[in-house]
């Protein structure tokens, strides 16, 4: 029997994570939870060591002890970041010492797979990478521009229907309360000076016909189509309302998005694509660690299944 544990990285509370790791016990596979930004260094402890064959040592949490040389797999979901926001210099200082120390050695474990390495993860973040390598691997993408420019912003509108989404969906205020900034339709008369004040994206909008939701697990794709009410652009404003069903994904596109997923170096993506009357697919963006448990229920897709089963024997071409 393999003793090794599996590491999942996340939240305390993770309802996703928490359907991973049940699967993971009722196999027997040792797990532990961390999540590094709030736990470290408060209740857990670190001696690692390096050597011939990588980084040895152990990483406390509470009452149970990780042999660092021994994890079969790190699941990196969704942790905390490492607190840097603190107006005290010495606090962040520790913090920046944290990152690079706990989360380097948990980032350089000798024979584990990950899914995904946080490195991988940060660089796929970025929507201009996500585009051109869409691009390459043969995926249809929508043209885009990126601009601080408001006349060319204004250009572009003109031209033809056309959208404005963000480039980092992070956490956003309005009135105190936390808001979404979804893609919606912009006008050329919309704009103004305010666009010269940071980068924005803007793309072609596709007269879709409905949206499709496409799990990447190593190399296990799951699709979902997902119909929104009449005059939804964005179809996370409108989650109550939503209908979802199963649906093959053409071959063409499977073998584009694992080719995408290896030019990343990532174990895991959940696609966004809208599909038009005809049948065509257009990516539209790629979320490395994006939420699918309530997709698995609603369209009866085995994603914590692929997930268990990567984590469990630690086997793949991205690891």
């Amino acid at each position: 029997m393999d003793t090794r544990p599996v590491l999942v990285c996340t939240q305390h509370e993770d309802a996703t994570a928490d359907l991973v790791i049940t699967e993971l016990n009722r196999r027997r596979v040792p797990v532990l939870r961390l999540d590094p930004g709030r736990d470290f260094p408060a209740l857990a402890q670190l001696a690692a060591r390096s050597g011939a064959q990588g980084w040895s040592g152990r990483l406390t949490i509470g009452q149970r002890t990780l042999d660092l040389s021994a994890v079969r797999a790190l699941y990196h979901r969704r942790p905390h970041t490492y607190p840097t926001d603190s107006s005290r210099q010495a606090a962040r200082f520790a913090a920046q010492e944290n990152r690079r120390g706990l989360g380097g050695v948990l980032g350089a474990l000798p024979g584990c797979l990950y899914l995904s390495h946080p490195q991988a993860i940060a660089r796929v973040e970025y929507k201009p990478a996500q585009l051109d390598a869409a691009a390459r691997v043969g995926l249809t993408v929508p043209a885009t521009l990126i601009t601080n420019d408001p006349m060319e912003a204004k250009v572009f509108c003109a031209e033809q229907p056309t959208i404005y989404k963000p480039l980092h969906a992070g956490a956003y205020e309005v009135g105190g309360e936390p808001a979404g900034i979804w893609a919606a339709p912009v006008e050329p008369g919309e704009l103004d000076d305010a666009v010269g004040y940071s980068a924005h994206l803007f793309q072609v909008q596709v007269p879709k016909a409905v949206d499709v939701r496409v799990v990447v697990v190593g190399e296990q794709v799951f699709c979902a189509l997902i119909t929104a009410p009449p005059g939804i652009v964005d179809w996370r404003a409108a989650y109550r309302n939503l209908s979802y069903e199963p649906v093959e994904c053409p071959e063409r596109v499977r073998r584009a998005l694992v080719a995408f997923l290896a030019d990343f170096g990532l174990n895991f993506g959940a696609f966004d694509f809208a599909m038009t009357a005809d049948g065509a697919w257009w990516f539209l963006e790629c979320n490395p660690n994006g939420q699918w448990a309530w997709l698995e229920a609603a369209a009866n897709l085995t994603i914590t299944t692929a997930i268990a089963d990567l984590l469990e024997n630690g086997a793949t071409r991205h690891a």
